[in-house]
């Protein structure tokens, strides 16, 4: 299996960007839950060691849930990556859509990490940019396989939305959001023809709009 790797940072670090940011979202696809983003910058000396610890580091969505977890706690821990956090809920998903209210938590990210975006190399996974945002940006497909701060991104977004999704399963039982994290399983389908939408239902959503 090929690895995300470190090449592309340290090129745009040694060609005078002062920071490369990684950015990916996780829960576009979901029935429930908010869509999480997660903007992760490393310092230039990160990208100068190896890392024993996250050798094996790679897209979110093809790690175990441990896996997921001890990667995330290694990055979180690790003094020299920076990150931010940003979600939309499903009001705003219903309001505006989901690729917008994406994009719109993918601007909060960039502000809440702290930088001067002038100075900064954005690389987006997904094939378009984001609008409003006053840095270089490079849009990579496919970048949680290929970059390395794109996958850690996914990481610890997916790691994030996975505890929201847990911790809301507490105020809504009777969904089984902590096992499918909202997605659209049979479980989660059953569940919701059986019960109707809660309140952290996407409602613009086909399968949960037409039980409205």
């Amino acid at each position: 299996m090929k690895l995300p790797n470190k090449t592309l940072e340290r090129k745009l670090l040694n060609q005078g960007y002062q920071y490369v940011i990684g950015i990916d979202e996780v829960g576009m696809g979901c029935l429930a839950g908010p869509v999480v983003v997660c903007a992760t910058l490393f310092t230039k000396d990160f990208f100068d060691k190896k890392h024993k610890n996250l050798r094996w580091l790679r897209d979110s969505k093809l790690l175990l849930p441990s896996q997921r977890e001890k990667f995330a706690n290694e990055l979180i821990g690790n003094k020299e990556l920076r990150f931010s956090i940003a979600y939309a809920k499903p009001a705003t998903i219903d309001r505006i859509n989901i690729y917008q209210a994406a994009r719109k938590a993918m601007v909060l990210s960039l502000k809440k990490i702290g930088v001067d975006l002038k100075k900064t190399m954005v690389l987006v996974d997904g094939n378009t940019t984001i609008k409003g945002v006053l840095a270089n940006q490079l849009a990579i497909v496919k970048g949680d396989r290929r970059i390395f701060s794109i996958a850690a991104a996914s990481i610890i977004a997916k790691v994030t939305r996975d505890k929201m999704m847990t911790h809301y399963s507490k105020k809504y039982p009777n969904y089984g959001f902590e096992k499918h994290k909202g997605y659209g399983t049979k479980l989660h389908q059953t569940m919701l023809i059986k019960n109707g939408p809660c309140e952290i239902h996407r409602k613009s959503f086909a399968p949960v709009s037409k039980l409205l």
